[in-house]
């Protein structure tokens, strides 16, 4: 999830459309959505605005194209690994683990919620918001609960992972501590999934 374009020296042949893809993911997470811009991207990736248009018609599809690479990863990839975990309540405990150390898609997805009413944002944001809250939807009704207990618990986890990301990343509240935040994810496990 974590991947990084290599620099030009590191780099054998023509980059790609994901290379441009992943480097405008980098700029989302640095700089926010309205710093992606062909220029910079071609320096930092050390080859010339041609190189872009090789792939690219416009800006526009490029941030396309990246916010559609962050949609596949955060939801085909992370939900196909916790479909390998047959018990429910043991691939919700895994979901809730995977989803508190994924630094880098709290930052993505806290830009994003900055640029909601960017037009090729929302929809992206809106199709995220919707499988994530079906899956957990399913994964609470998975572990027992009856269908409106679920879209709830749904909801409640939901609203709970936006309102910790809005705190600590908009807000800029102090980072708790390794065993604070341990701490942390096991209370939320422990009030959310049920037993």
């Amino acid at each position: 999830m974590n991947e990084q374009v290599p620099d030009r020296a590191e780099r054998s042949g023509r980059l790609s459309a994901t290379d441009w893809a992943q480097a405008a993911l980098d700029v989302v997470a640095a700089e926010g959505v309205s710093a992606v811009a062909v220029e910079p991207l071609a320096r930092k990736l050390g080859v010339t605005k041609g190189s872009f248009y090789w792939h690219f018609p416009s800006r526009s599809a490029l941030l396309q194209a990246a916010l559609e690479r962050w949609e596949q990863v955060e939801l085909d990839e992370v939900f196909a690994q916790l479909e390998a975990i047959a018990d429910p309540r043991s691939r919700m405990r895994e979901l809730f683990r995977k989803v508190a150390y994924e630094a880098r898609s709290h930052v993505i997805y806290a830009e994003l919620l900055k640029a909601l009413d960017h037009p090729i944002v929302q929809p992206v944001m809106q199709r995220v918001s919707k499988r994530r809250l079906d899956y957990l939807v399913l994964a609470f009704r998975q572990v027992g609960l009856p269908r409106a207990q679920a879209q709830h618990r749904a909801h409640l986890t939901y609203a709970a992972y936006v309102g910790f990301l809005q705190i600590s990343l908009q807000l800029r509240q102090p980072r708790m501590q390794h065993e604070e935040f341990e701490a942390y994810v096991d209370h939320v496990m422990k009030t959310l999934i049920p037993d």
